[in-house]
């Protein structure tokens, strides 16, 4: 019975180091997900890299000339909080992308820019949002992506009313500078 105990303890002890040894992947290095990438890079296709619409900045290569490298790292990535109304018949359009459902006003979630929506990798996540202004912070559920291809501006986090008012903010402004980073 000691031998069953001690080859156990030995299993318990190895996955433990297995996979508590997953590093953050600088550029090009590989990954499977979107937190297994440093900062403001996401996974595409097993290896983190910079958004492929805008231009690579911080991997080097060039930018695009009609956007602005991104900031280094800092833990929080700038961006612009939007409203929208995830209901049905509200101005969201269909169903979320992430779950095929409509989300009441009071629910606390987002669709984020294409390239932060990262071909679906952020679905279900949980992010904070932390209002510059103000200071005040909550955690939203991502269930949308707001889509560039469809109007939708980069650094964007389209967000329902009930962030707006978890952050104190008027939601006649419409656009309001903020930061987030994962929850």
């Amino acid at each position: 019975m000691s031998n069953l105990a001690l080859i156990f303890s030995l299993f318990i002890i190895c996955t433990t180091f297995i996979t508590s040894s997953n590093a953050i992947s600088q550029c090009n290095g590989p990954c499977k997900s979107l937190s297994d990438c440093d900062g403001q890079l996401i996974c595409i296709r097993g290896k983190c890299n910079d958004d492929p619409d805008v231009g690579t900045s911080i991997c080097g290569g060039g930018t695009s000339p009609s956007v602005p490298p991104s900031p280094p790292s800092t833990g929080s990535t700038p961006g612009i909080l939007t409203l929208n109304d995830f209901s049905e018949g509200g101005d969201g359009g269909g169903p979320s992308e992430c779950d095929e459902q409509y989300h009441d006003n009071n629910e606390r979630v987002v669709a984020l820019t294409t390239r932060w929506y990262a071909g679906g990798s952020m679905c279900g996540k949980l992010i904070r949002i932390r209002a510059n202004n103000n200071g005040k912070s909550v955690t939203a559920k991502v269930v949308d992506e707001c889509d560039t291809k469809d109007g939708c501006k980069n650094n964007v986090v389209d967000g329902s009313i009930a962030i707006w008012k978890a952050l104190g903010l008027d939601t006649d402004l419409g656009r309001v500078p903020i930061t987030w980073s994962m929850a």
